[in-house]
């Protein structure tokens, strides 16, 4: 089978021929028709989980897929071969990814049915930014009539998060450059924050010298100046970090509900959004549909970030 590898920390994203995997006891294999771009991949491939977890390599990347599967080994009561299915197949101590002609998961693992009027690149776009935008908008709490500003909003996860917002009842500010800004709005963004024509913080504060209820913060990375961000909060208002960038504590003292959040997705979870978005309740923009040769030059041109939408890979 052909799948993009990376053979080391820090090597260049690679086309190579592997082996199609034996699923073992417990364990499906699927035949993937699509996979998804996410910045968790090439974090991955750069030793971001380095010191967590021994890796395998030549090491498969990706995360996101849907697919069908193939064949199941022993003891695998939940799935049939020609199941249409979608999850995270990444698995770095075993070598396992998605950006791959097939991959093998554990029964138990983050996979679920998928309806068979969903498309593949539809649902390989889900597991990772529309449960993280999910479980980020019921993290922040809203509620009808609350504002709150979604930094970094035109990518996957904020594009989706903007309508588990409106779906709340929330006023939603998003930020934007000035190409995608009506599409947030047509998504249900009720302001959107030029970030290059001036501070995000100082455009929110003068429409609201009162405050606003939540941030969701997609771009601050551990370290950075999340202070003006917080300093728009009202007291008693979260912001939710996906990059782990808040100090809880800190933010406690200020009256300031601190979440650091990680994705980390229920069968539950995606079976519902999967039935959302099939019945056309989620919108997900995919902003270009490759082929899988063609991925190492797309995660080079993805890692200099400001996504306009998801990038899948069509199998």
């Amino acid at each position: 089978m052909k799948a993009v590898v990376v053979t080391g920390f820090g090597t260049e994203p690679t086309l190579m021929e592997l082996p199609v995997p034996d699923p073992g006891p417990g364990e499906l294999l699927v035949r993937l028709h699509a996979a998804a771009l996410n910045p968790f991949d090439w974090k991955v491939a750069d030793g971001a989980l380095r010191d967590v977890v021994e890796h395998g390599f030549p090491l498969v990347m990706g995360s996101d897929g849907a697919g069908v599967v193939e064949r199941i080994g022993a003891g695998v009561n939940l799935f049939r071969p020609g199941d249409t299915v979608y999850g995270q197949f990444m698995n770095v101590a075993r070598g396992r990814g998605s950006y791959a002609e097939y991959a093998v998961v554990a029964e138990d693992g983050t996979i679920a049915r998928m309806p068979e009027d969903l498309p593949f690149g539809v649902a390989a776009a889900l597991p990772t930014a529309s449960v993280t935008a999910y479980q980020a908008i019921e993290a922040a709490r809203l509620d009808t009539g609350h504002i709150v500003l979604i930094n970094g909003a035109s990518g996957g996860v904020g594009q989706s998060a903007i309508q588990f917002a409106v779906n709340e009842g929330a006023r939603v500010w998003a930020t934007a450059a000035p190409d995608v800004s009506g599409r947030l709005r047509e998504l249900g963004a009720h302001e959107t924050v030029d970030f290059t024509s001036a501070a995000v913080a100082e455009q929110v504060l003068a429409a609201h010298p009162e405050g606003i209820d939540a941030v969701l913060d997609l771009v601050t990375r551990p370290g950075g100046d999340i202070g003006p961000l917080a300093d728009l909060l009202k007291p008693g208002g979260r912001l939710v970090s996906t990059n782990h960038a808040t100090d809880p504590d800190a933010l406690a003292a200020r009256e300031i509900h601190g979440v650091n959040l990680s994705n980390d997705p229920s069968r539950a979870e995606l079976t519902a959004l999967a039935d959302l978005a099939a019945a056309g309740k989620l919108r997900v923009t995919l902003d270009a549909e490759i082929r899988l040769d063609d991925a190492p030059a797309a995660v080079t041109r993805a890692r200099s970030g400001h996504a306009r939408g998801k990038t899948v890979i069509l199998l």
